[in-house]
């Protein structure tokens, strides 16, 4: 790793640290769905697997740089330093919450720390993601957008269309395909072969002629070097690269409560409940990317047992305030339905 993106033992706790609170959150809204149901309104897609690939790429950016993410999207404003009282509230639909409860779980956004906002469109955030970098590459602002999408998003005509742009127009954007190994039920590797345009992913780069790369999404600091070299070259204005991060999605595509219940809502995640494969499961599992990392560092004296736990308890009793506000937190008047539509 260049010496410039060596990172120091207190950068790596707190990327660990990032990464514990991304789990925490996501942990705390899937049992809301339990302990209290009703109160999440509509679909939560969880991103627990994802915080090496999250923490990883967001741990290279410049203060200004945005993060436009899709609609699994909880993770990217924890660590831009979103107030997480702020958005549990959001994803509990509540008048505290960053968009006052009109967004929800898929809609968070939250400019003020360089989070414009996402969309429930599969494949959206790239467009949004490319016009965004448009934008800072007229006004000489500096910024590198960070766009992240599914593997499911890089079929769609908005990736090919945007990547095709950016690479014309040497737009300062990183791509980091996110492939978590299912597109809701149907497992990557039982996908028609013309569709999935091959493994790694990040052949596709080929076609725009831009730099394309796959990595270990399960390791925080092989993503880190790969979108940091994504990253100098978009800053340096060479253009976009493509990272695609590997890793399992641990939880079912989505969260919802429904009545009555439909059949596609599993409680277990899809290997399980949808194709019977607990071997997979345990085996990704076993490479969860938390314990992972936590073992790494303690391994190599970065971190010990105790500051472990401390961080571990503080993400808990942070997560803990967050949904005691939420659900202290008003509820939008229903004639506040029409606020801020507009024709």
């Amino acid at each position: 790793m260049p010496k410039k993106h060596q990172l120091s033992k207190d950068r790596l706790v707190w990327m660990f640290t990032q990464m514990v609170r991304i789990r925490e959150f996501e942990e705390a809204v899937k049992r809301a769905f339990i302990e209290h149901p009703g109160v999440i309104r509509g679909h939560a897609h969880l991103g627990d697997g994802a915080e090496a690939s999250i923490v990883g790429s967001l741990s290279t950016r410049n203060k200004t740089d945005l993060a436009m993410p899709s609609y699994r999207c909880h993770g990217y404003p924890i660590v831009l330093g979103t107030p997480l009282r702020k958005m549990m509230a959001e994803v509990f639909g509540r008048k505290d919450g960053l968009c006052k409860g009109f967004g929800g779980s898929m809609h968070l956004a939250d400019p003020a720390h360089h989070f414009p906002g996402t969309s429930g469109i599969i494949g959206q955030s790239i467009a949004h993601a490319t016009g965004a970098a448009l934008t800072a590459q007229v006004k000489k602002t500096g910024q590198v957008v960070y766009c992240f999408f599914g593997d499911g998003a890089s079929k769609q005509g908005a990736f090919f269309e945007s990547v095709n742009m950016a690479a014309v127009w040497k737009l300062p954007i990183v791509y980091v395909l996110e492939n978590n190994q299912y597109q809701a039920y149907t497992h990557f590797s039982l996908e028609d072969a013309n569709a999935v345009a091959g493994d790694p992913l990040s052949k596709k780069a080929a076609a725009f002629s831009i730099p394309g790369v796959t990595v270990d999404g399960t390791d925080p600091v092989a993503v880190h070097k790969a979108v940091s070299k994504a990253a100098d070259r978009a800053r340096a204005g060479k253009g976009p690269s493509l990272v695609e991060t590997k890793f399992y999605r641990l939880s079912a595509h989505g969260n919802v409560i429904t009545v009555p219940p439909l059949p596609t809502q599993f409680p277990e995640h899809e290997a399980v409940a949808v194709y019977g494969n607990k071997k997979e499961f345990a085996q990704w599992k076993a490479k969860d990317p938390v314990v992972k990392f936590r073992s790494r560092l303690i391994k190599t004296r970065a971190l010990t047992e105790a500051n472990a736990k401390r961080i571990e308890d503080a993400a808990r009793a942070e997560v803990k305030d967050a949904v005691e506000f939420a659900l202290a937190s008003p509820l939008p008047a229903p004639e506040e339905a029409v606020n801020y539509v507009y024709a």
